[in-house]
């Protein structure tokens, strides 16, 4: 399952967004309104939304170009990539990409969700 949140422009340079998303605490900030617990963890963290599960994030790789996120549960298998494209000194395009292997049954029941997800977090990332 792939799923794609909208391109947009953040007044931050990729190294700054790099920085940043380095440290697990810093995505608090980024959290849907819905957030209902958050622990930041020393490779990821560990958060739960209203009406959904815990979900448990280990940042896998961060660079001017790309972040990646994954599951840090086996029994889960996805992985959560925020592209960056710089387009000047102090902007950069930013898109996130949801890719995940679910069984049909588990694909039903998530897809809404981890969409509205995506987009909420696209419009976090779009005010910083």
């Amino acid at each position: 399952m792939n799923l794609e949140g909208r391109k947009i422009i953040v007044n931050k340079s990729s190294s700054e967004l790099a920085e940043m998303l380095k440290n697990p605490q810093d995505y608090k900030d980024l959290m849907p309104d819905s957030l209902q617990n958050f622990e930041a963890r020393e490779d990821g963290f560990k958060f739960g939304l209203k009406g959904m599960p815990e979900i448990a994030l280990k940042i896998d790789n961060v660079s001017d170009k790309e972040v990646v996120l994954k599951s840090a549960s086996s029994s889960l298998d996805f992985a959560l990539t925020g592209t960056m494209n710089p387009v000047s000194d102090n902007q950069t395009e930013v898109q996130l990409l949801f890719e995940g292997k679910f069984n049909p049954f588990i694909k039903m029941m998530v897809e809404k969700p981890l969409q509205n997800f995506i987009n909420s977090l696209t419009d976090k990332i779009e005010q910083l």
